[in-house]
């Protein structure tokens, strides 16, 4: 179908060369042929949402299949993965559109997981409660679900905010789209494009977003813990 892939999510791993699907203690998840390729296609694709037409012409090239034939893989992948459609972890439906891999997927090929070959830095969002993963290239932040971050909250424009992300989180830098109610950082309106760091706080609408950068490069120091005496004491009991 298109370049090898090795990738983990959660508990699974993904392997095209291989034409497997590994559960971490489970060994093997048996998927059909159609259903490993349509993981694989929205998995490369992320965060991004496919639409139906692209997904048959990825899929099912030069045949024609009805949509509910689509939507069957689809079943089948959730099954396979324990997925919800109401709460999705992995896939989720963009209603009269198409469909988008919504979770944590890193690369798990050997040599991305060479200091070597990778700065090793990663980049998110976090909003309530939930890691929204940041693949580089350019993001659009808004109430529209075709949007690669997805904000379903008072004051946030169809198209509020682009986000774009260097080399993994390296350079990341937001731009407020001419939305309604504009876009802060750290409590000031922005103006044109901006750069956000790791802790940066992004206010859209009323969604709150904290940027996370993680780069072996720059690894933290682990904080101190200062005992009480009183632990201490019970600890030698």
């Amino acid at each position: 179908m298109s370049r090898p892939v090795k990738v983990r999510f959660a508990e699974f791993t993904l392997d095209s060369d291989a034409r497997r699907l590994i559960r971490q203690g489970a060994g093997d998840v048996h998927l059909s042929p159609k259903a490993f390729d349509l993981l694989q296609l929205l998995i490369e694709h992320r965060p991004n949402v496919l639409d139906k037409a692209a997904v048959h012409e990825k899929i099912w090239p030069n045949t024609f299949v009805v949509d509910g034939t689509l939507t069957v893989l689809v079943a089948e992948l959730r099954r396979a993965l324990a997925d919800q459609a109401r709460e999705p972890r992995f896939i989720r439906t963009v209603h009269s559109l198409g469909y988008s891999f919504c979770g944590e997927a890193v690369d798990a090929s050997s040599s991305a997981l060479d200091p070597a070959n990778s700065s090793g830095a990663r980049c998110w969002l976090m909003w309530n409660g939930r890691a929204i993963v940041l693949g580089d290239g350019e993001q659009i932040i808004g109430r529209d679900p075709a949007c690669a971050v997805w904000l379903d909250a008072p004051g946030v424009s169809r198209r509020h905010a682009r986000i774009e992300v260097e080399r993994a989180g390296e350079a990341v830098r937001l731009e407020d789209l001419g939305s309604t109610n504009g876009t802060s950082v750290d409590g000031s309106p922005i103006r044109g494009v901006v750069p956000v760091t790791d802790g940066s706080v992004i206010q859209i609408g009323r969604a709150e977003l904290t940027v996370r950068i993680w780069s072996r490069r720059e690894p933290r120091e682990t904080e101190r813990i200062m005992r009480r005496s009183g632990d201490s004491t019970r600890n030698e009991r």
